[in-house]
């Protein structure tokens, strides 16, 4: 059955007891989960494993919660990368510090991690709505990643596991270009060593797959940069 990778949530938090009960929540939830420490520690992950979002304590050693976010939102690349921020501090000032600083979300410790979880799925549906069980449509296609099919018009397509995972990266932000390294991390993943030349040997099998019933391309290449959908 094709699958659609699991989103990676970085935990960040240098309490060791919090920082585990953290993750072992998120990966009952079907989550990849990477951990840090400190907020050094943190900015080298974002790079390593480019995760999907980010769970940040405010007090950290050396480096403050708050001061990774900044940097984070400063990047082109790390922009768009949500944030929930975890604080003590449950002043509307600090709230509004931390919002302010680029933090999508703002929760208060003690907190339920009920209500973490839901919020953490909540920002994923956003920004990867295929990775949480969504239905996806760009044109005249449907891709249903609970039961895992594809639909063009009312025809069921046949795809590859590798061909589902493109397409739904690339139904989850149409018009955005994909170069081929960031659609070997995102599809393949940062462990496996796969040329980049294979990115354009399922690229073509993909496209093959969506016009078997007829209709026409809506794989785009764009020269010198990647693909994109649309």
């Amino acid at each position: 059955m094709s699958t659609v990778e699991q989103p990676t949530v970085l935990v960040v938090e240098d309490e060791p007891a919090q920082r585990e009960v953290l993750a072992y929540n998120l990966e009952a939830e079907g989550f990849v989960v990477a951990r840090a420490a400190t907020g050094d520690e943190a900015l080298l992950l974002v790079d390593e494993v480019s995760p999907d979002i980010v769970v940040l304590d405010w007090m950290l050693p050396s480096v403050s919660g708050i001061e990774v976010c900044r940097r984070l939102k400063s990047r082109q690349e790390t922009r768009n990368l949500p944030i929930i921020m975890l604080s003590a501090r449950a002043e509307e000032v600090d709230r509004v510090r931390g919002l302010e600083t680029g933090a999508d979300d703002y929760v208060v410790k003690p907190y339920s991690v009920n209500e973490l979880m839901a919020r953490v799925r909540a920002h994923l549906r956003r920004t990867r709505p295929a990775a949480v069980g969504q239905k996806l449509e760009f044109e005249d296609i449907l891709l249903d990643s609970e039961t895992h099919k594809v639909f063009r018009g009312e025809k069921l397509l046949k795809l590859g596991p590798t061909e589902f995972r493109l397409l739904s990266t690339f139904m989850e932000k149409p018009g955005r270009v994909w170069s081929r390294e960031q659609l070997l991390d995102r599809v393949w993943g940062r462990d496996i060593y796969v040329d980049t030349r294979t990115v354009d040997v399922h690229i073509g099998r993909l496209r093959k797959a969506l016009c078997q019933h007829g209709g026409a391309d809506p794989v785009r290449t764009v020269r010198g940069a990647g693909y994109a959908l649309g």
